[in-house]
């Protein structure tokens, strides 16, 4: 069995909070914050396949506070859960002001990630946590990886009913 410590999956970024990042109520635009997780967790998932990987889903997403122009973002992502081929990645974004030291939780997520080679496979089939946060987040991995298989199972089905008929086209 081989295993990996959930620090040597770590990624750890900052960002300072600037006036391109905002949306029009002058926090930072949802959208800004997904794509820098999704690039911070895309390195610790591939420190662990060290293969490209793509981004399967997004879920769990909590926006619990939003961030300013005079904040910086810390995001830390890590390796939660192994399969196959995919694996699981915890990303959290720390708030700070950067003129009063005030820090904060801002957002978290999960994303999952796939190998994109049909052909090469995860090496590890255990991670193993360093603190009490990452051993919780371990922890709730079945339980996610079960739900998401559901959700696959009405996917197909979903998708179907989605029309691609061009909606400027008027029906007869």
């Amino acid at each position: 069995m081989m295993k990996i410590n959930c620090n040597d999956t770590l990624a750890v970024s900052l960002h300072r909070v600037l006036n391109a990042d905002l949306n029009e109520h002058g926090t930072v635009f949802g959208g800004r914050i997904l794509e820098l997780v999704d690039g911070e967790a895309s390195v610790a998932a591939m420190r662990v396949t060290r293969s490209t990987v793509v981004t399967a889903t997004m879920d769990h997403l909590q926006f619990f506070q939003p961030f300013h122009l005079q904040d910086s973002m810390c995001m830390e992502a890590y390796v939660t859960g192994l399969g196959h081929r995919s694996l699981e990645i915890f990303v959290k974004v720390i708030g700070e002001n950067l003129k009063t030291g005030e820090r904060f939780v801002g957002f978290s997520c999960f994303i999952t990630f796939v190998i994109q080679d049909p052909n090469k496979f995860i090496q590890y089939d255990q991670v193993i946590p360093q603190s009490a946060e990452q051993k919780a987040m371990i922890a709730g991995y079945e339980t996610r990886r079960k739900y998401r298989k559901e959700i696959r199972k009405n996917q197909a089905r979903f998708v179907n009913l989605i029309s691609t008929d061009k909606p400027w086209k008027t029906q007869n």
